[in-house]
C-alpha cells in the first residue's frame, strides 16, 4: 500500500447530518435521496452512508468551497424540515492511499 502526500490547499468535508426528528423522515426520504444524487450528480459527493446505529448520515464531498457546501446543504429536504441538524467538518488531507490519487489537485 503506497501513502501519498497531497499539494495544500485540497479540502473535503465530512457532513454529519444527526436526526433530530426521525418519525418524520419517512415522508421526505424520497426528497432526500433525490438531493443525495445530485451531489454524486455533480461530482461534489464521494461517499453518503448511514451513521449506525441508525442515528443520522454521513456524506464525504469535495470540489466545493466550504459556502457551496453550505448552501448545498440547506438544499437538503431533511436539514430544511428539521430532521436532521447538520455538521460540517472541513479536512485538509494531508496523506492518502494510492486509491485515493484522485484527490490531487
Amino acid at each position: 500500500m503506497l501513502i501519498q502526500d497531497l499539494t495544500e490547499g485540497t479540502i473535503m468535508f465530512a457532513i454529519t447530518l444527526r436526526f433530530a426528528d426521525k418519525a418524520r423522515a419517512p415522508q421526505f426520504m424520497d426528497g432526500h435521496n433525490a438531493w443525495i444524487r445530485s451531489g454524486f450528480d455533480d461530482g461534489v459527493f464521494l461517499m453518503a452512508g448511514s451513521l449506525l446505529p441508525g442515528s443520522g448520515g454521513m456524506v464525504l464531498a469535495h470540489q466545493a468551497s466550504r459556502a457551496e457546501i453550505e448552501a448545498r446543504i440547506q438544499l437538503d429536504p431533511f436539514v430544511a424540515e428539521g430532521i436532521v441538524s447538520a455538521e460540517i467538518l472541513e479536512v485538509a488531507p494531508g496523506r492518502t492511499d494510492d486509491r485515493l490519487a484522485f484527490l490531487k489537485r
